[in-house]
């Protein structure tokens, strides 16, 4: 293990514009190289073909949805059976692949800063979820998807839930975004200001969830925070507020987004530059619930996240849709995913998994997240592979895709690990065995592999570890360690190499402690 450590250090050192990936991926590239050859060349062939026809590199969608479990869309066990009818994802997945092992991070601001820049959030020094009044934000030194793609003359916007920083350099339009029409917080704070007059104007059924929050006047009279509501921004100018928060707000971000976005689309489907659309929807909030879906059929009317669901599937379609009729489709790559598992804080109105765990925990049910890829023409129809991807692997494959993987930098770490070869190929063909776990700075499970480790301590001479073989107990109701004692060395060996690249290159300083106060629920 030594040798191959220390010879694989020394290659890094005369591989200057490789991208630096963790220890784990250089031992896996070094055992695969006839694959990533044989995938590398096929994938080139199809790349080329298509920029070919259509004169320009592929357009990228991904769409990041918000608290949704594995098993709350119909084509992961759930749709009617928890009334949650979601009959278009349910065709998308149809329609392209349906990812079975997709990995986020544990809480929303982590997974957004993992897609954004290919890297573990603790890697950047931000350990938590961002709350109103904070000046921190993720650091302006991570570059970023739409900044590397800007690189290749792709057109950029955002959509939704920012949630990596409110002050104006750490926002989206000064962060590679040509336009964005977004909100710096996650849900919550929509309605917290809903709180007086909650029961006259009936947006949400039931008793107000933040009762006792005192107004937003008094609110910023008596702590110093002033609520900020959805901005709308281009590169270079000054953002404007454009509506304030409130549950009616947060009924119509979702509907105005998805016009917008389809508007963008129609905008651009013939210009000789492709785009980047990154929406991270506000849907699937506990924050209000719009009446129009919330009576639909099979829909539980008293579930708030059943209501933005179907709100969300409907413009899903729309959207899709939209990228037939401009005959751009077969060069759209679209990818929808969950940011983390369900948040059950606010039972029974939010979302479900049928697996172990939540949000903010490193169980299945906190990071195995439902995801799929929709490509006509170049992803095949009705796949469910169960390869590993994590959600660090849409950074890279977009840079892949957009034809800058040798502008990422490699003075850092870059956990994603890039994926074109899966999406392509499907079954057989990720490039990923292993998956790091983190929540926060604790490495709290290590997965190789169809075996997980949740790490919990040493205890002394035996590791305090729960084990698991994922593919036969993916609920995790079985943990024993001693019948996986020979996986302890292995994981042990994954994680020195691990850590002695965080040697090499060091995490982002913290900018204070204020991240981690409370824990990923608060």
């Amino acid at each position: 293990m030594k040798t191959f450590v220390f010879a694989a250090l020394i290659a890094m050192c005369f591989s200057l514009n490789a991208v630096q990936h963790d220890m784990a991926y250089i031992k896996w590239e070094d055992k695969h190289q006839d694959l990533l050859k044989s995938d590398n060349q096929k994938v080139n062939e199809k790349l080329r073909a298509l920029e070919k026809r259509f004169g320009k590199k592929p357009n990228i969608i991904y769409i990041l949805a918000d608290d949704i479990g594995w098993g709350e869309l119909g084509c992961y066990l759930g749709g009617k059976v928890r009334g949650t009818p979601t009959p278009e994802l349910d065709n998308m997945a149809d329609e392209g692949m349906k990812f079975l092992s997709s990995y986020s991070e544990p809480s929303c601001t982590p997974s957004r800063i993992a897609i954004m820049t290919g890297r573990h959030p603790f890697r950047t020094g931000v350990d938590g979820v961002y709350w109103p009044g904070s000046d921190e934000g993720l650091p302006t030194e991570e570059v970023l998807i739409p900044q590397l793609l800007s690189k290749a003359g792709y057109k950029t916007a955002m959509w939704g839930k920012w949630h990596l920083g409110e002050a104006e350099k750490f926002a989206p339009e000064n962060r590679g975004f040509d336009y964005a029409y977004y909100t710096v917080y996650n849900g919550a704070p929509f309605a917290w200001v809903d709180v007086e007059g909650h029961y006259e104007k009936e947006t949400v059924p039931g008793s107000a969830f933040f009762y006792d929050f005192p107004g937003e006047k008094k609110y910023d009279e008596q702590y110093g925070i002033a609520l900020q509501g959805i901005y709308q921004a281009k590169k270079g100018q000054k953002r404007k507020e454009v509506a304030k928060l409130s549950a009616i707000t947060m009924q119509k971000v979702e509907d105005t987004s998805a016009k917008e976005i389809i508007q963008y689309i129609k905008d651009n489907a013939k210009s000789k530059q492709p785009f980047f659309i990154y929406w991270a929807t506000l849907a699937q909030q506990l924050a209000s619930s719009p009446k129009d879906y919330r009576f639909e059929k099979n829909v539980d009317s008293r579930n708030n996240q059943a209501a933005e669901l179907g709100q969300h599937d409907t413009n899903l379609k729309k959207i899709l849709d939209t990228l037939h009729d401009q005959g751009i489709a077969e060069n759209t790559l679209v990818v929808w995913i969950s940011d983390n598992g369900p948040m059950y804080a606010f039972w029974p109105t939010s979302g479900y998994t049928w697996l172990r765990g939540g949000k903010g925990e490193v169980y299945e049910g906190g990071v195995r997240i439902p995801g799929m890829a929709w490509w006509p023409g170049m992803i095949e129809e009705g796949q469910d592979p169960i390869d590993l991807i994590q959600m660090t692997d849409l950074f890279t494959t977009a840079a892949r895709l957009g034809g800058v993987t040798d502008d990422i930098p490699n003075d850092r770490v870059i956990d994603g690990i890039d994926q074109t070869a899966f999406l392509l190929m499907g079954d057989g063909h990720s490039h990923r065995n292993f998956i790091f776990h983190y929540n926060g700075n604790h490495l709290g499970a290590v997965r190789i592999n169809d075996i997980k480790l949740i790490i919990k301590g040493t205890g002394g001479s035996i590791p305090e570890i729960e084990t698991y073989n994922i593919k036969r107990d993916p609920c995790e109701r079985f943990g024993k360690l001693y019948p996986y004692l020979w996986m302890v060395q292995p994981a042990q060996d994954l994680i020195k190499g691990h850590l002695q690249l965080i040697q090499k290159f060091p995490n982002r300083k913290k900018e204070s402690d204020s991240q981690s106060t409370f824990g990923p629920h608060d």
